[in-house]
């Protein structure tokens, strides 16, 4: 039997678009196995030597300079102009693989890979022999939402929230074509949940924390991008009551030097970790989590009902922007841009567990549920328009549809120590 071929569409600028590629994957195996074949390109970087400096020097903005990306964000909008109709840097590279892949779908998962990328796919296989849908991870619309998204001919155009999808259509995305299908997260961030029991006993026996204190979880991206040197001082001071989870991606100076720090400050109860893959787990015995605006990591925050504090030290990224809009219009979530904003926050919710309390509420309201298996079964589906394959679908676990409430006060009531 003829397996179905899809192409998903990615790079690394950040590590949201790589992380959807490859939950994307992991979906079609679960529920496709060997029926469905997803190969997954990093087109960018592997197509063009422009290409791929654009890309580093992205990271390099993320980790150093979010104030530069306004200017940066700008340059690359010109792309929505070049690309109107073909694809202008490192089409020699996609042609090869169009021509060797023969892909059913075309899917891509980022902003530079729709425009031009699509006309191409079509013009190379045929009208009738390819189809070609994005997935966009933006929260919101207005500023920072790249015109490069925006490409009329996909057949199929997905939003993260109705917000998003809105301004899409406004732009220019056939209303019948756009759906709204949420968070896009690998199989095991639905499946891995824990209940209150196995909370505790995740942090007390694979952590190493006290399970019931309150504990905040410092992020970062796989970049690294972190300022978590200037935030511990304000958690230290109630070492008798906050405890922290801390994540540095793959920066090996960063962790260096918080090892050395914990060692110093043995008062102050913490699990440090450098690149991590159970970040979903993580979160899920976390009480909050200071981030940037990183759509997947906020995404499964939010699906993992932890109130996010978002990091905006050097300023916010046009993209990260939309992330932070669509928080702070939705739950009144704050951002900090040095380590008196953090200090304050937290200063507030240890004199006022209720001020905490209500952040926390007003963040969950925000949160949707959703089957995971319904955006993959459409994508699959559009795809055998073109081979009309037999295709066994495999059962898949039934998603909890009620989130579980913490049976715990989210910090001790009183200033002895827990």
């Amino acid at each position: 039997m003829s397996k179905l071929r899809i192409l998903v569409l990615t790079s690394s600028t950040g590590g949201g678009h790589d992380a959807r590629a490859q939950a994307f994957a992991e979906w079609c195996f679960l529920l496709y196995r060997h029926d469905v074949d997803v190969r997954i390109e990093q087109m960018l970087e592997k197509s063009s030597v422009v290409n791929r400096t654009g890309v580093n020097f992205y990271n390099w903005i993320q980790r150093g300079a979010p104030w530069f990306h306004k200017i940066f964000y700008t340059m690359v909008e010109v792309l929505s102009y070049i690309n109107r109709s073909n694809v202008r840097l490192g089409a020699g590279y996609y042609l090869e693989v169009l021509r060797e892949y023969k892909p059913h779908l075309v899917f891509s998962v980022h902003d530079c890979l729709n425009r031009g990328y699509f006309q191409l796919a079509r013009k190379t296989l045929g009208d009738a022999k390819v189809r070609c849908a994005t997935y966009c991870g933006e929260f919101s619309g207005g500023w920072g939402y790249s015109r490069n998204w925006i490409e009329p001919t996909a057949d199929l155009y997905v939003s993260r929230t109705p917000t998003a999808r809105d301004y899409a259509v406004k732009c220019g995305i056939p209303p019948e074509r756009a759906r709204v299908r949420g968070y896009l997260m690998q199989p095991r961030a639905h499946l891995e949940a824990m209940d209150e029991p196995a909370r505790r006993k995740f942090r007390t026996e694979q952590l190493g924390l006290d399970p019931t204190r309150f504990t905040v979880f410092l992020a970062t991206g796989g970049n690294g991008a972190n300022n978590h040197a200037a935030l511990l001082p304000a958690l230290l001071k109630y070492a008798d009551r906050i405890q922290a989870i801390i994540i540095c991606g793959r920066d090996k100076e960063t962790f260096n030097a918080l090892i050395h720090w914990r060692a110093l400050h043995p008062e102050f109860t913490c699990y440090i970790e450098g690149y991590s893959e159970t970040v979903h787990l993580l979160m899920q015995v976390s009480d909050c989590i200071v981030t940037r605006g990183g759509t997947t990591t906020c995404a499964k925050a939010l699906h993992f009902q932890c109130p996010i504090i978002f990091n905006a030290f050097g300023g916010i990224m046009p993209q990260e922007q939309l992330t932070w809009k669509f928080f702070r219009n939705g739950a009144a979530s704050e951002k900090i841009e040095d380590a008196a904003d953090f200090a304050r926050i937290i200063d507030a919710w240890m004199a006022d567990p209720a001020a905490y309390q209500s952040v926390r509420e007003h963040f969950v309201r925000l949160r949707y549920e959703e089957d995971p298996t319904v955006l993959i079964d459409e994508l699959v589906n559009l795809a055998n328009e073109v081979p009309h394959a037999k295709l066994r679908r495999q059962p898949y676990p039934p998603v909890v549809r009620e989130p579980v409430k913490p049976s715990r006060p989210p910090f001790p009531l009183t200033d002895t120590p827990s």
